[in-house]
């Protein structure tokens, strides 16, 4: 059974997610459209009943009219994906870096600053709104962004790669892709200090932050929030920062942000979550000043969605997609690859 305080959670994952629900045996009976708007939070009973003439509900593996009045004990499959929280979407011509069309999906490079999708505030200039733009202007017509088009999603000030269904078929099967882990995903991140290996696995549950609600934080016992599996690989050191690579096997809100704090090696200039000070160096005004200009150089946390694999939903075929990293990424290696040369010339 979902329990009540995991829900606001669930409904902010960074990808499609599949809920089971088991109707209470006190309950009693209700439409299943309204049923499920009362169990999840935040979604709006036009929302639950797109899912369900989707095909997106289903009970006892069965797909289920929005009529049918629940009974106690029904088990209830729910799919859900990243969706704007305004039910209007209003088109805007954005550019955005397309790296792959076809008729099923589009493949973008996100470029860092910008948001996903409307909500909290950011209800224009999202790629929401160039997509829906792009879309009408292919089409022809007024045709929208299709509403269960995102599969998952990055964070406004992550850059890389994401991919968008553009059809039916194609967001049933990205979404048991991603569901199943069988998607390829590598970040790569700027984090502070001095790895003590060059491989690992962070593995600690992720969840809202107790106090802090607009927060994320990790919990290794398991107590609360969901499983969080992030493997990393170090790529180069820079005395006091590390490269690395990040592999994940799921996809949980600020995954890679958390763990790598919770791991005791934030973010290069990751606001959030204690990544924008001196976390790891000397005490030398010049070093500060080193840092301050990387920080100027990347205004943002140091992360990029790099490579994305996926099977072709109506092919078959495994698609594979890279990102070479953005200008304020490579400004800022550049920078620490000169420090350190300088360093080890004082030291010879």
């Amino acid at each position: 059974m979902v329990e009540q305080r995991d829900q606001d959670m669930m409904l902010q994952e960074e990808e499609a997610q599949r809920l089971l629900i088991t109707v209470d045996k006190r309950q009693e009976p209700m439409r299943i459209d309204k049923y499920l708007t009362h169990r999840l939070p935040g979604i709006s009973r036009n929302r639950v009943q797109q899912a369900i003439e989707a095909g997106w509900v289903k009970l006892h593996d069965k797909q289920v009219k929005a009529n049918y009045k629940v009974k106690p004990g029904d088990q209830i499959e729910v799919w859900l994906f990243p969706q704007p929280d305004t039910e209007e979407i209003i088109p805007e011509p954005i550019p955005l870096d397309i790296v792959y069309e076809d008729e099923h999906v589009l493949v973008i490079n996100k470029p860092a600053g910008m948001v996903v999708h409307p909500g909290n505030g950011n209800y224009s200039g999202t790629l929401v709104n160039g997509l829906a733009y792009y879309l009408q202007a292919s089409a022809g017509s007024a045709e929208q962004l299709p509403r269960w088009g995102l599969v998952h999603r990055i964070d406004k000030n992550t850059s890389g790669l994401l991919v968008v269904a553009r059809s039916a078929l194609a967001l049933n099967h990205l979404a048991q892709q991603f569901f199943e882990h069988t998607t390829e995903r590598r970040y790569i991140a700027l984090v502070w200090g001095d790895l003590p290996a060059n491989a690992g696995t962070i593995q600690a549950n992720i969840g809202r932050h107790q106090r802090y609600r607009q927060l994320m934080d990790a919990y290794p016992d398991g107590s609360y929030g969901k499983e969080a599996i992030t493997h990393y690989r170090v790529l180069e050191r820079f005395y006091y920062v590390t490269l690395v690579e990040c592999r994940l096997e799921t996809g949980r809100t600020h995954q890679i942000r958390v763990h790598m704090q919770h791991f005791g090696h934030p973010l290069f200039n990751d606001e959030t979550y204690g990544g924008n000070r001196i976390v790891k160096g000397t005490i030398y005004s010049q070093y500060k000043d080193f840092v301050q200009h990387c920080f100027t150089l990347m205004p943002r946390q140091a992360l990029h969605a790099q490579t994305l694999g996926f099977i072709h939903p109506a092919t078959g075929q495994r698609m594979f997609f890279e990102a070479p990293l953005p200008d304020d990424f490579q400004a800022v290696l550049d920078a620490w690859r000169n420090y350190v040369s300088a360093l080890k010339t004082q030291r010879r």
